[in-house]
Order: structure tokens, then sequence, then C-alpha cells
């Protein structure tokens, strides 16, 4: 396994890999806290309805140029401390031979789910020439951006297994179950092809010239800590540990994870993203005092007046003192009717209130 890249963040004078973000990733002293939302970039902002009208979710992800606009309002907007690569977690599979589209307020649909051996062999490794569009789409960035950090970002191996198991999103999660009780070896067979994928997909934007990625394994809360074990978190740490000599930060995030947390830190992530439901000196407990968290106001929160938003965040800063690091965010991503004027306040807040 390579532990070096060409071209990573850990090789370039730039100022962003030293910016308030990675510092807070890394446990370093800021004179404030780093703030970002999930999902910044796009629903919420009228300015990304407008451009990207009538384009398809797939076909917006892979024009350079609408990605990197699209990626850059949120900075324009609100000047939060990083920026988040505008694109879907199933780019990298659908480039590696999987018919999938995804369908506007469902989610990605799948053609022909995976439920055999046959049916796997149609997943085929990634080559970064699959995806030479994220290439150029982060290096426009980049030279956009200056000093402000961009976030790359992929999804990991369970809940792209989901999704291509279920054929779509899922409550119950239970064809996917099934596979791994019932057929483990396929269950395995699949998700180490995904985490192979997955990390090409993450080297691809490493050498463009992120300053951090995250893992978003949206759907691991529906699993139990053993199951985690023996099912995920091996492919998981292939990911996480397959970028440990890349130089950037590793953000690790699911939703609804709290009997997770500790298993997430082991996965080798340097940063453990924890939703709004653990309070995050409570999930410091879980995770050990040698990461940095990432987190977590309730997103339904930003629909509150301004002195439940106000109090709620400086709880929220107030339990990421516990942190050797702690990078704002919200506990999930920013729901599509957010008022875009209420996270720039927050944005000004965090700036204000964590000033060391």
């Amino acid at each position: 396994m390579t532990t070096t890249m060409e071209g990573s963040a850990a090789h370039r004078d730039d100022p962003a890999t030293d910016s308030l973000l990675v510092r807070a990733c890394r446990g370093r002293p800021v004179p404030h806290s780093p703030v970002w939302f999930m999902r910044q970039a796009g629903r919420s902002l009228p300015e990304y309805r407008k451009v990207r009208a009538g384009i398809p979710m797939l076909e917006a992800c892979r024009r350079p140029e609408l990605v990197a606009e699209v990626t850059l309002q949120p900075v324009r907007r609100h000047g939060v401390d990083a920026a988040i690569l505008f694109s879907d977690i199933v780019v990298p599979v659908a480039e590696a031979g999987i018919d999938l589209h995804i369908e506007p307020g469902v989610g990605p649909v799948v053609a022909e789910p995976i439920r055999t051996q046959a049916d796997l062999e149609r997943l085929r490794p990634l080559d970064p020439t699959d995806v030479s569009y994220i290439d150029e789409a982060v290096r426009l960035l980049v030279g956009e951006l200056g000093a402000t950090p961009l976030i790359g970002f992929a999804g990991a191996p369970f809940t792209l297994a989901s999704y291509l198991i279920e054929g779509g999103p899922s409550r119950t999660h239970a064809k996917t179950k099934a596979m791994m009780y019932g057929e483990p070896e396929l269950w395995h067979a699949l998700c180490a092809r995904l985490a192979e994928i997955t990390l090409e997909f993450l080297r691809v934007q490493v050498r463009g010239g992120v300053s951090a990625v995250q893992l978003f394994d949206s759907w691991a809360g529906a699993l139990s800590d053993a199951d985690y074990r023996r099912f995920v978190l091996p492919h998981s740490a292939h990911v996480l540990t397959g970028l440990s000599g890349a130089g950037v930060p590793r953000i690790h995030f699911g939703v609804g994870t709290a009997q997770l947390l500790t298993a997430m830190a082991e996965a080798g992530a340097d940063v453990v993203g924890v939703d709004w439901r653990t309070p995050l000196d409570t999930a410091m407990a879980q995770i050990g005092p040698e990461r940095a968290v990432q987190g977590n106001l309730d997103p339904c929160v930003l629909f509150a007046p301004w002195p439940v938003i106000q109090r709620e965040v400086l709880r929220v800063l107030e339990e990421g003192r516990a942190a050797p690091g702690h990078v704002f965010n919200l506990g999930h991503g920013v729901l599509p009717d957010t008022d875009p004027d209420v996270l720039t306040r927050v944005v000004t807040l965090v700036h204000e209130a964590s000033a060391r």
C-alpha cells in the first residue's frame, strides 16, 4: 500500500494546510473554533438552486466549473472556515460500472441491485481517469480558495453497500443485513471492493490538493457495536489507514452512532464527527483524548428563534472544550428550508464566542 502521495497537502507550500480547520483537526491551538456546515454547498442557497436548475445531480457533479461555483457559494456568503467539495457519495460507484441515478427527493436509485457474486462482478475497480473531472474541480477550487481549506469526501463502504444492495435508501436495511448475516463472504467481498474504490476516489482528491477528507457512513447507526466491528470496521479502517501518509486530517462521521463512537475512532480517523444526539463531552469519553471532535448542533435548531439558536451554539462550544480540538458543525446536514442568513449569523457567533 502506498503511504505517501506526490502532490499531497503535506508536500505543498499552501497556507490552507496550516488553516484553522487543519490545526483544530490536529489538536493544535487556534484563535477561535473553525466552523463549516455539512451540506453547506447546496440546497439552502438560492444561488445554488439557480445554477443547478434543470441539471441532474450526477451531471452537475461531472462539470468542474459548476462544482467549483457551488462549492464556493457558501464560502462567499457565510465566511465559513472551510469549503467542502460539491459531489455525491455515489459518484465513484457510478463511474465503476453501476447503473444508477439520483432521484430528487429520494436519493440514489440503483437499476440492478447487487445481490449475488455475479452482480458483484459488475462493480469494477476505479481508475483515476474515471473521475478526472473531480481532479479538475479540486484543482480549480484550490486555486480560487487560497488560504481557505477544501475538504474532500467519500461515502464509507457500509453506506455504499447498503445503497447497492437495497437499490436505494432504506429504513430497515433488511436486505443489507440479510447479506451480512447470511452470506458473509459475499458481504466482505463487496465491502472490500468498495473500500478500494473509496480509497482511490479520496486519493484523487488528495492529489488534487484538498486539505482534509471526510468519510461519511450515513447509515452505520443501524448497526450494533458487535456487528459494526465484525462487518464494517475492517473496511472503513482500510480506507482511513490507506490515507495515513497523505498529510491531511481524516474525519469520520455517521448518523445515530452513539453506540459506535469508540469503534469509529479505532477505524483510524483524526477527527470523529458526532451527530446531535450525543453531547460532545459525553462523546469524548468514548472517542478518547487523542482525537478531535466535530459537531454537533441539531440542524432543526436553526429554525428556532435566535435566542434559542444562540444558547444552543454556546452549549455546543462549551461541550467541545473537552476535546483537544473542536470543529464546529451541525450534527447532520443543512436542511433545505434553512434560512441562509441564520447560517451566516451562526458563523459570526462561533467566531466571536470561541475567541481565545
